[in-house]
């Protein structure tokens, strides 16, 4: 039988406002084989947001313990605020032949990157600046202000994007959800991620005669 162990983590990255997370939910809603890395994270819920299931709100003095027990794949300040993946889950969840996905900036990726974790790293991007000020502004949990700021840092985010495996230009989103699910595909049926397939195939076949 051929074998592989073709369980991965899949980044998704983006300038803030360019669709990432709502790119990952619409993948979680129709995959059963991929989890969602919860991050933690000491900003405060905006929204609807919930505590587990959004992110792990949690103290500063919490998120420094973590740091501490080495319990991080990566951690970064972002605006303000510490963000974080947690090790011990991602390795859990692909023990259990399970991807796991997580939208993370480009400083975390980047540190991830550096890890012995197999992963894929997707930067979603919208079709211009113009339609990411839009986005930023239907949104409406920014100041003028903070807009202009993300917008500014989306300008260096972008000079990340030749770090990464694949480009989603995010202009309709069930485009572009069709687009990730498709990388995903193609990554599980790389050759590396088979374990002796030539060896395998040609055993099957001494056994069957």
């Amino acid at each position: 039988m051929i074998t592989k162990d073709n369980h991965f983590l899949i980044i998704l990255s983006a300038p803030s406002g360019g669709g990432k997370s709502t790119i990952l939910n619409e993948i979680l809603k129709v995959t059963n084989d991929i989890d969602y890395s919860v991050s933690y994270t000491t900003r405060s819920p905006r929204g609807t947001e919930q505590n587990g299931i959004h992110y792990h709100f949690v103290t500063e003095e919490e998120f420094q313990r973590r740091i501490d027990e080495g319990d991080f794949l990566e951690y970064a300040k972002v605006f303000g605020n510490w963000y974080g993946t947690s090790k011990s889950f991602i390795k859990d969840r692909l023990a259990k032949k399970h991807h796991v996905i997580l939208d993370i900036d480009v400083q975390g990726a980047s540190l991830i990157s550096a890890t012995d974790i197999p992963y894929v790293k997707i930067f979603i991007l919208p079709p211009s600046m113009e339609v990411l000020h839009q986005r930023l502004v239907l949104r409406a949990t920014d100041s003028e202000e903070e807009i202009a700021k993300r917008l500014q840092i989306a300008k260096d985010e972008v000079a990340y994007i030749p770090q990464y495996d694949y480009l989603v230009i995010n202009d309709k989103l069930d485009i572009a959800v069709q687009d990730v699910l498709a990388i995903i595909r193609a990554e599980e049926n790389r050759v590396c991620r088979y374990n002796h397939p030539a060896m395998d195939f040609i055993s099957t076949g001494e056994k069957d005669d």
